[in-house]
């Protein structure tokens, strides 16, 4: 049985594979959900180095950085490295009733944990509603104040 050989094919799946490797590597996977009157991200930041971690807002951007350092063997011989090194970096555009100055973080087990509140002003509230005039046009029933 004759076997083809397609020297372009093997170029893809080549090309393929690097491109995968590159943007596994400057992936950062998250989660975020609302609980209540504050949002939760977690970002999966495996092996970064904690003291490397850096959470800031600029505007309206929030800016997440990390990095996971290659490991200093002497004398070895890779078999296998497919761990990502070098910086991991993410931007979330945050819309307008966060409250950007009352975000909370925590790292623990290779996640990053950011706590974000709502701002007051964006909460939902329940208004009073005055009555002017006449209460016994207000009221129903037989006693109505006449």
């Amino acid at each position: 049985m004759a076997t083809r050989f397609d020297p372009f094919q093997e170029f893809d799946r080549l090309f393929a594979q690097v491109l995968t490797a590159e943007r596994a590597s400057a992936t950062m996977p998250m989660d975020l959900y609302r609980s209540g009157d504050h949002y939760v991200l977690h970002v999966d930041l495996p092996g970064a180095d904690p003291g490397t971690i850096d959470v800031n807002v600029e505007d309206r951007t929030l800016t997440i950085r990390a990095q996971r350092t290659a490991r200093a063997e002497q004398d070895v011989q890779w078999l296998a490295k497919e761990r990502p090194v070098g910086t991991y970096a993410r931007q979330l555009t945050v819309s307008r009733g966060l409250a950007l100055d009352a975000i909370s973080a925590t790292y623990s087990d290779g996640v990053l944990t950011l706590t974000i509140p709502v701002a007051e002003d964006a909460k939902p509230r329940r208004i009073a509603v005055q009555h002017t005039g006449d209460t016994a046009a207000i009221t129903s029933g037989s006693d109505a104040i006449a």
